[in-house]
């Protein structure tokens, strides 16, 4: 590998040209900031770049840049930083996730050490070390975020992190998945969303405009050709899943130094304690048993969304579970409604688990767990907490009869109940009267 000097271009005396969009400082050259969620194609390459982050925990001075690469492709990258004003170039180094489920196209860390003098740098971006004689000259530049690690005082408690967001339209259980993940002690949703219904975007800028929800748009169609399917045979693409892998990177590095701990799962699913109320008093619980800074595993439990019944005669259900009249004229799914859970099978009661963790500890996520962390993962005890997961039935062939009875979710009804049908009426969806 041939060394590449360190480039430094002094300031010069012009002041900045201002473009539409942000522009980089003059003096790093002719370029523009991209917004939050746009990908930037790396020139005469297949490469698309997500986004930047400051890396502390690695002992190297360098930021990580998190792409999307065609796996058959072999480039030598060139990152350029603007600093202080200035212009340092470095080479990067590629590191290709495992976890592309045999797509032509899979996630990328692009990392990339910063120069002597450019220890903080406020904008990135990475070119191909062949193409850069004949590339543009206006670039695309990435803000490099992450620049300061924090180790405590954080803005969230608990984050949640919902990808990819496609075709969405089940608007109840939406509203009733935000409610309940307010009332476990969650204070920050982000979504990463490709489409969804108009009544779904009504919902999220409902909870944008309150302040719990985070919208960051996440198509690639422009670039790649995305499945809809988590394996090639499911769905023919170039990529993952609407591109779920490289949004749980993203997220994890963007709100690393925001929460104190994150969960990356499903809006049809819901982590419920056992014992407490609340992730608040469920966390010191887990942090006593399995150790602090660890990945928390929690089983998966079916409840399909297909099948009704009552409650056995010896419970008694709340009086507001009894409802809700005008529930039925919104789309969606009643999850106070699906109370019996499938029978555990090895298939789903372990493959299909989801996390909550504390975000510092993580380098690389999974769709069910962590392919890198600082200290791995812990199976959480059934009794303590599990995952509710309220969806199509994964075992369609069952009689009524072979479901089991769990009602944990009715000790929240009451609650649930009134927040949810205040949430429809400010928002228009359920009438006042």
């Amino acid at each position: 590998m041939h060394r590449v000097d360190w480039i430094k271009f002094y300031k010069a005396t012009s002041e900045p040209q201002i473009f539409v969009q942000p522009a980089v400082p003059q003096q790093c050259g002719q370029g523009q900031i991209v917004p939050q969620g746009q990908k930037v194609a790396v020139n005469k390459t297949k490469t698309l770049l997500m986004s930047a982050y400051q890396e502390h925990r690695t002992g190297r001075k360098e930021v990580r840049v998190i792409a999307v690469v065609l796996r058959s492709e072999t480039v030598a990258y060139r990152c350029l930083l603007c600093c202080h004003d200035q212009l340092y170039i470095s080479e990067g180094v590629s590191n290709i996730h495992t976890n592309h489920f045999g797509f032509a196209y899979g996630t990328a860390d692009i990392m990339c050490p910063l120069p002597s003098g450019c220890e903080t740098p406020s904008y990135i971006t990475v070119t191909s070390a062949a193409a850069d004689s004949e590339d543009k000259p206006d670039k695309e530049f990435l803000k490099v975020n992450n620049q300061k690690a924090i180790s405590d005082s954080f803005p969230y408690n608990f984050t949640v992190c919902l990808s990819t967001m496609f075709d969405f339209t089940n608007v109840l259980q939406l509203v009733q998945g935000l409610e309940m993940l307010q009332l476990l002690g969650v204070n920050r949703v982000v979504i990463y969303k490709t489409s969804n219904s108009p009544e779904i975007k009504h919902v999220l800028d409902y909870y944008t405009q309150k302040g719990l929800v985070e919208v960051i748009p996440w198509s690639m169609s422009r670039f790649l050709n995305v499945s809809r399917g988590w394996l090639p045979e499911h769905g023919p693409g170039d990529l993952h899943y609407f591109g779920q892998i490289p949004a749980l990177n993203d997220f994890i590095y963007r709100y690393m130094y925001q929460s104190r701990y994150v969960a990356l799962q499903d809006i049809d699913e819901l982590i419920l304690p056992q014992s407490v109320n609340s992730w608040s008093e469920l966390l010191p619980l887990l942090e006593k048993k399995y150790g602090a800074d660890k990945c928390y595993m929690f089983e998966n439990n079916v409840f399909p969304n297909t099948i009704t019944l009552p409650p056995p005669t010896s419970e008694t259900l709340p009086p507001q579970s009894r409802c809700c009249p005008g529930w039925q004229n919104v789309s969606g799914v009643n999850i106070l409604a699906h109370l019996y859970q499938e029978p555990i099978i090895k298939e789903t009661h372990y493959s299909n688990f989801k996390i909550i963790v504390n975000p510092r500890a993580v380098f690389i996520p999974k769709v069910h767990g962590l392919l890198d962390s600082l200290h791995g993962c812990s199976w959480v005890d059934r009794n303590i907490a599990r995952m509710y997961h309220t969806r199509a039935p994964k075992q369609p062939n069952l009689t009524p009869d072979q479901l089991i009875y769990d009602g944990r979710l009715l000790s929240y009804s009451a609650q649930l109940t009134l927040t949810v049908n205040t949430v429809l009426m400010e928002s228009g969806l359920l009438p006042e009267d």
